[in-house]
């Protein structure tokens, strides 16, 4: 996608049980945002800046980052905010950890800190690492672990959404859902890479298959055993026959 490409979708889910999320990256570093503009950015369009309920919420954004960095994509470096944060001042750095507080009011204790972070002091605001060309640190690569940062800083976002019922989206992928009025440029949202299992559709159905087969496979035998009785002659009727045809040719020849 090219630099000048906006984009305002966001990715849903098609078992309506999932959150619906949209993920804001920038290709131009001027046009990223600070923490509180991310922020304001999400509840504009009804949502919340990200908030993680467990790994499992983890490894699922995870695969969808990854397909931020497909060659296709022309997409690389690049954080993103989400909605952890610390709102004090004059801490120690012992209790500093303690202090972060998700900004959409969940009560989720999860956390995914990189090595050494929270590093406190005057970051107060977290971002999950996105930066797989940099070179690995002490923690391993930067990628999908937690930092806290200086909450003027300019990054993407992730945006976090209730559910979307929508009857008439595909089962067997996420959807996308228009968002209008969407005023940031430059912005690329893409598809989950972790898609509702298809099985979950096909499972369910599976009994009422096997029945239908079933009716089907009666019916046809049933229909071809009918055909056969009609087309066979009866022994009992062809011996009459035969024998009604004898008794006449000999009283003739007397």
């Amino acid at each position: 996608m090219t630099a000048g490409l906006a984009h305002s979708q966001k990715v849903c889910f098609a078992d309506f049980k999932h959150p619906c999320y949209k993920m804001a990256y920038f290709h131009e570093l001027s046009s990223r945002v600070s923490f509180q503009e991310a922020r304001l950015a999400c509840e504009s369009e009804g949502g919340v800046l990200l908030s993680l309920e467990n790994e499992a919420e983890q490894k699922l954004i995870e695969s969808m980052l990854q397909n931020l960095t497909k060659p296709e994509t022309g997409i690389s470096d690049g954080d993103f905010w989400i909605g952890l944060w610390r709102n004090g001042n004059g801490q120690t750095s012992g209790a500093c950890p303690d202090l972060y507080q998700w900004s959409d009011g969940s009560s989720s204790q999860y956390r995914n800190w990189y090595t050494d972070e929270p590093s406190c002091g005057s970051e107060k605001c977290v971002v999950m690492y996105h930066q797989p060309t940099a070179n690995p640190g002490l923690g391993g690569p930067y990628l999908y672990q937690w930092n806290d940062d200086r909450c003027n800083m300019k990054h993407n976002y992730i945006c976090k959404y209730e559910p979307e019922i929508n009857p008439t989206a595909p089962v067997e992928k996420p959807y996308l859902t228009n968002q209008p009025g969407d005023t940031h440029q430059n912005v690329v949202v893409t598809e989950a890479g972790i898609i509702p299992n298809l099985i979950y559709v096909v499972i369910p159905t599976i009994p009422l298959l096997l029945l239908i087969l079933v009716a089907f496979g009666t019916c046809c035998f049933q229909m071809l055993h009918k055909s056969k009785g009609r087309t066979k002659t009866s022994p009992n009727q062809s011996t009459l026959w035969i024998s009604k045809s004898t008794r006449k040719e000999i009283g003739m020849e007397v």
